[in-house]
């Protein structure tokens, strides 16, 4: 307990409401797990890590990993068996190739920034749901969905930037078939109990060729076709999975960044 007075009387307080007494008049935060509170323009503040953006828009900064730079597929193997992905590489690209199978990161990831860059074929072949389809999973398990949805026509929380099978778009922000468009993917992963029950559930914002079309999305759990998504407990860090759905998607400049965990979004 604390003691202290105002105006003459004397008052006890717990630590907890002490501490957070002392948080109302400066800024706390975590440095390596441990947690330190600063004065308002505190000059012994820790300050951000320089970093060099880069010089175009969507081009990767200094920081970030290189997930495909436009020459192999090097940081990449086959879901099927861990061997080595089957997808074509040309000209700048990667091609999904009709049952091949999905790929994914040699690498797991947990919270980040993703920017990768997509195109569906330029001629036009099917609808809905047979149009241009693939998609990009975070931690192997939630899906925002990549789709030709220009005057296309399918279920909402199917299209293109839809966490699939959840929540739709804000927007359609989708360009013509063939063009090259861009996912920006800020996202926090799911935190589990010992008992591997969900007591923190994913959280998604998406930036659609510049547009927010997820805002701090609650994933309501792992993607599953026509059936209520719900969460199983996996581990803190898994790779990022893109999707053979047996169209003739690309992809190009894929980075990441890791997030520090649990700095955005508590």
């Amino acid at each position: 307990m604390y003691r202290f007075c105002v105006k003459g009387v004397k008052v006890l307080v717990g630590l907890s409401v002490f501490v957070l007494c002392l948080c109302v008049f400066s800024s706390c935060g975590f440095v390596g797990g441990k947690q330190f509170c600063w004065e308002v323009h505190d000059m012994n503040r820790p300050h951000p890590t320089i970093i060099t953006p880069g010089q175009q828009a969507g081009q990767a900064p200094s920081h970030a990993i290189v997930l495909f730079d436009g020459s192999d597929l090097s940081q990449w193997v086959s879901s099927k068996d861990g061997g080595p992905a089957k997808w074509k590489v040309e000209n700048g690209y990667i091609e999904v190739v009709k049952e091949t199978g999905n790929i994914r990161t040699k690498q797991g990831f947990s919270d980040c920034h993703l920017h990768i860059e997509w195109a569906t074929p330029e001629k036009v072949v099917g609808d809905s749901q047979q149009r241009g389809n693939s998609g990009v999973f975070l931690m192997s398990n939630y899906e925002v969905q990549v789709l030709d949805s220009y005057n296309n026509r399918t279920y909402a929380d199917g299209q293109a930037a839809a966490i699939y099978g959840q929540y739709p778009p804000l927007v359609n922000a989708c360009r013509g078939p063939g063009q090259w468009q861009s996912y920006d993917i800020v996202f926090r992963r799911p935190i589990f109990n010992k008992a591997g029950k969900v007591i923190r559930p994913a959280r998604i914002t998406v930036l659609h060729n510049g547009v927010v079309v997820q805002e701090n999305t609650e994933i309501l759990g792992s993607t599953s076709h026509k059936k209520r998504a719900k969460y199983h407990r996996h581990e803190d860090k898994l790779p990022i999975v893109l999707q053979d759905h047996g169209d003739p998607v690309r992809y190009r400049n894929i980075w990441l960044v890791e997030l520090p965990h649990g700095q955005v979004g508590n």
